[in-house]
């Protein structure tokens, strides 16, 4: 008997689906789900309306969401025909004459169904005719990123939720470039996957080439070469975050003239449960207990962690009161300072919600500056780049190898600038004080709502641009701009940015890849005569009010 609650469609839609579903999982997962909502089973219905509520939208980050059956979740079926949206789509361009016929390298995490979702994707593309090249395991993102241009492909594939929960999974695509895609090319890739048909008309074959260790050692040789000689007295805790990231940085550790790192026992191996983390992203509270915990007992120098695809790198340094995180503005601070001082002669760049502190550092430098939208999608294309970062974690260090985020280099980098400031008695805080004495404090911080209902984001927007705040934080709003409108510099996108008094500013917008609006405030305090610490207690009151202010302004 059919619950009133369930329309015949859905079911219908649902049977369907699981009848073309090739995978015994998730095919079984869903019959029991059926079996529960006509059984009247009012959570199974919403379940399973969610799951039917639409496809799991194809955009400038590819796919990322829940595992699971149906169309609204990543599985096999929902990756099957993005491959073949994806396949066509490059045989367009070939035929067009935009791009030659060449090969696309695939690369997948340790998470769970990244290998089989890969195989599936080399098949699908194997069938529409071009040549597939698989890397040999479970890598980080950074390697096939590496690898696309050092292989000469057309396109690449990671298959990764980089830092989501374990039960997510994700699917990044890459043009020839070797950077993510942009729109058009997203909008055209979602087209052609919305025309695939059935599964069953979907060509495959087996022909996909498994590569050899070759390209993984070309990507280890290059990372180690960024760092130039000199000190490496340096006592590391690292923590891979139960990634791929632990043998590819202790090898290019090593390779500098490194000795190992202490690795978190407990996450040193890839596991897709992340056991022992709530959120497995070093940025979320908790995270790094177990590295600090390892710190604090050997009395190590520095903390530094990837995120499990390890395209991102956290890290940590001890002061007289314990050990402290550096936020992403920091270390991207840190960075571009490291790079400026090698003689890098390219252009610094940043996205507008991170500090405005690069650009600052890169006009002292007599270096081009260049903001763009968030994600390495838009950093990576700035032309003539020479460092690149977003407050997010994500730096591109070596842009001529790596148009995209890679955690290792910059942890590498990170390395070399703390060994080089102990030799000197000093440490990547006095360098941040330097920095605040010759620019000002620049401080950051970021406000961020998680729904569960995606509509109050939306609703959050609009309210902000009909009743559009005049006071945050004590400081004068002095203009908003609109972002969906775009500019001169800027393609458009939704989020609004305040400029504030003083120099301080704020971005609102919904994350791209999570249900959340965040917020991203700085403040910046002129460092004269005084401590850079009073500085830092002055900068930290006018956070605190100004994302007080900000909260009420969301109405979240």
């Amino acid at each position: 008997m059919t619950s009133s609650a369930a329309p015949t469609d859905l079911l219908d839609r649902a049977r369907a689906w699981a009848d073309a579903d090739p995978d015994p999982g998730t095919r079984a997962e869903l019959e029991e789900l059926l079996v529960a909502v006509e059984s009247g089973d009012e959570a199974a219905r919403a379940d399973l309306a969610d799951r039917f509520d639409g496809t799991l939208e194809f955009g400038t980050a590819g796919l990322r969401g829940a595992m699971g059956a149906g169309p609204n979740r990543m599985n096999r079926v929902v990756v099957t025909r993005a491959a073949a949206g994806l396949a066509s789509y490059l045989v367009d361009q070939a035929e067009g004459g935009h791009a030659g016929r060449g090969a696309v390298v695939i690369g997948y995490d340790a998470r769970h169904l990244s290998e089989q979702f890969a195989q599936d994707s080399a098949e699908v593309i194997s069938g529409a005719g071009l040549d597939v090249w698989l890397l040999p395991r479970p890598l980080p993102t950074p390697v096939l990123a590496f690898a696309i241009q050092e292989l000469g492909c057309v396109a690449g594939v990671m298959v990764t939720a980089s830092h989501n929960p374990p039960q997510d999974n994700g699917y990044k695509v890459y043009l020839g470039d070797g950077s993510q895609i942009v729109p058009p090319a997203d909008t055209q890739i979602a087209e052609r996957i919305a025309a695939v048909g059935e599964l069953t008309s979907v060509p495959r074959a087996k022909g996909a080439r498994v590569l050899d260790e070759e390209v993984v050692d070309s990507y280890l040789d290059t990372a180690a070469a960024l760092a130039g000689d000199g000190p490496r007295d340096l006592d590391v805790v690292y923590t891979p975050l139960h990634g791929v990231g632990g043998t590819t940085v202790a090898q290019v550790l090593e390779t500098a003239g490194f000795a190992a790192p202490r690795m978190v026992e407990q996450q040193e191996q890839p596991d897709p449960e992340f056991s022992t983390v709530a959120f497995p992203n070093p940025e979320e509270e908790g995270a790094m207990d177990l590295a600090l915990e390892l710190a604090a007992r050997t009395d190590a120098d520095l903390v530094v962690a990837n995120d499990p695809d390890a395209d991102r790198c956290a890290a940590a340094v001890p002061t007289p009161t314990g050990w402290r995180m550096l936020r992403g503005d920091e270390v991207g601070a840190l960075l571009g300072l490291h790079l400026v001082r090698r003689g890098v002669t390219g252009t610094l760049a940043t996205s507008i919600v991170s500090s405005s502190l690069l650009g600052k550092i890169a006009a002292a430098a007599g270096l081009p500056y260049v903001e763009t939208l968030t994600g390495f999608k838009w950093i990576g294309r700035v032309e003539g780049l020479s460092f690149g970062y977003e407050e997010a974690l994500g730096y591109c260090c070596d842009p001529e190898h790596v148009k995209d985020k890679d955690g290792v280099s910059a942890l590498l980098l990170l390395c070399e600038m703390a060994a080089e400031a102990k030799a000197a008695g000093r440490s990547l805080l006095d360098l941040l004080d330097d920095l605040a004495q010759e620019h000002g404090l620049h401080a950051t911080d970021q406000v961020s709502v998680r729904v569960e209902d995606v509509s109050l984001i939306s609703d959050a927007m609009r309210r902000l641009r009909a009743q559009p705040p005049t006071v945050l934080g004590g400081l004068a709003v002095e203009g908003v701009d609109d972002l969906a409108e775009g500019s001169a510099d800027l393609p458009p996108t939704e989020g609004l940015r305040y400029r504030l008094a003083d120099g301080a500013r704020v971005v609102v917008r919904p994350s791209g890849t999570e249900p959340k609006l965040k917020a991203y405030l700085e403040v910046v305090v002129p460092v004269r005569d005084e401590p850079v610490e009073a500085a830092r207690i002055a900068a930290a009151t006018r956070l605190d009010a100004l994302a007080g202010d900000v909260r009420a302004a969301l109405g979240l």
